[in-house]
C-alpha cells in the first residue's frame, strides 16, 4: 500500500515567523513606541504557535503548542516583569521536558547521556554564578534547573538531535548570555549581538523538528493501521 505523507500545513507561516524575528533584531527599542515594539518581540513565536496548532494532532501536538504559546507569553510579559517572564518560560520547559520524556530514547549512546549530564549539572551552576546580584542568583538556579532538564529531555528523546535537541541548545546558550549579562559580560556587546538570533533559532528549530516528527510518527502510525 502506498504511503500518504502528511506535510505540514500553512508553511507560509514559519516564513512569517523568520521574518518577523529576524526584523525584530533591527529594531532599537527606543524608535518606536513601546506597546507595538513588545507585540513585534512576540510576534515570531507567536506565528510559530499558530503554525504548530495547524499542524497538531492528539495530545502530543498540543504539548509542543502549548510550550510555543508559553514562549509568546514568556516574550511579552519579561518586558513588563522579570519574575512573570522567567515563570512562563519555566512552564514552557517543564512543559516541553514533559513532551520528551514521553518520546524517550530506549537506548541513548553514552555520548548522549554524557552531554545530559553536562547539561543537568553544568547550566544550573554556570547560571547561578554568573549574576553579580548574588540575591538573584537562587531564583535564576531554580529557573536554570527546568531549562537544563528541558535540554537534557530533548537530546535524549526520540526527537531529532540537530533540530530539537539542537534548538534546545540554543535556548540554553541564549539563557545563559542573559544572565551573563547581569555578571561578567555586563557592557560587552556580545550578549547583545547573540541572545536573540540563539533564542529564535532554537524556537524555530524546536518547533521545525517537533511538529515535523509528529506528523511522520503520525504517517507511520496511520499506514501500520491501513496494512
Amino acid at each position: 500500500m502506498t504511503r500518504i505523507s502528511t506535510k505540514p500545513r500553512a508553511t507560509w507561516l514559519l516564513i512569517l515567523a523568520i521574518l518577523a524575528g529576524l526584523s525584530f533584531w533591527f529594531v532599537d527599542q527606543h524608535t518606536i513606541a513601546r506597546l507595538p515594539w513588545i507585540a513585534w518581540k512576540g510576534a515570531a513565536v507567536a506565528l510559530l504557535t499558530i503554525w504548530a496548532a495547524l499542524n497538531a494532532h492528539g495530545r502530543d501536538g498540543w504539548l509542543i503548542t502549548a510550550v510555543l504559546a508559553l514562549g509568546t507569553l514568556g516574550d511579552v510579559v519579561l518586558e513588563l516583569s522579570d519574575v512573570g517572564g522567567g515563570i512562563s518560560f519555566l512552564a514552557g520547559h517543564v512543559t516541553a521536558a514533559i513532551l520528551y520524556l514521553l518520546h524517550r530514547r530506549t537506548k541513548p549512546t553514552p555520548s548522549q547521556i554524557g552531554l545530559s549530564v553536562v547539561l543537568l549539572i553544568g547550566v544550573p551552576l554556570i547560571a547561578f554564578l554568573l549574576p553579580a546580584d548574588r540575591t538573584a542568583a537562587p531564583g535564576i538556579a531554580v529557573y536554570a534547573t527546568a531549562l537544563a532538564i528541558m535540554a537534557a529531555s530533548a537530546w535524549l528523546s526520540r526527537f531529532p538531535r540537530y533540530r530539537v535537541g539542537l534548538g534546545a541548545i540554543f535556548f540554553v546558550a541564549s539563557d545563559l548570555l542573559i544572565f551573563a549579562k547581569m555578571g561578567p559580560l555586563s557592557g560587552s556587546p556580545i550578549p547583545i549581538f547573540l541572545i536573540w538570533p540563539l533564542y529564535l533559532g532554537g524556537q524555530l528549530l524546536i518547533a521545525w523538528g517537533a511538529v515535523t516528527t509528529l506528523l511522520r510518527w503520525k504517517d507511520d502510525e496511520d499506514l501500520h493501521h491501513r496494512l
